[in-house]
């Protein structure tokens, strides 16, 4: 899902709606920029008990795998 200069706290409830659809087992890949968005998603993940893992970045954005913690 390509949440790149989507603002805060949208990207947050794209990123929340997303999840809700995913079955058991799923996971989320996530495009965001880095900042605020990137801070704003993680933290909201964590509230949520979901993990998240960073698959790449660079400058301007990064790349979460999100899986739910059971």
């Amino acid at each position: 899902m390509n949440l790149e200069s989507i603002p805060c706290p949208l990207n947050v409830v794209k990123c929340k709606l997303a999840l809700e659809k995913l079955s058991l087992n799923e996971t989320l890949i996530v495009y965001l920029d880095k900042g605020e968005p990137e801070a704003m998603v993680k933290k909201a993940l964590k509230e949520m008990k979901y993990f998240c893992k960073t698959i790449e970045e660079d400058h301007k954005t990064i790349k979460l795998k999100i899986l739910y913690e059971s």
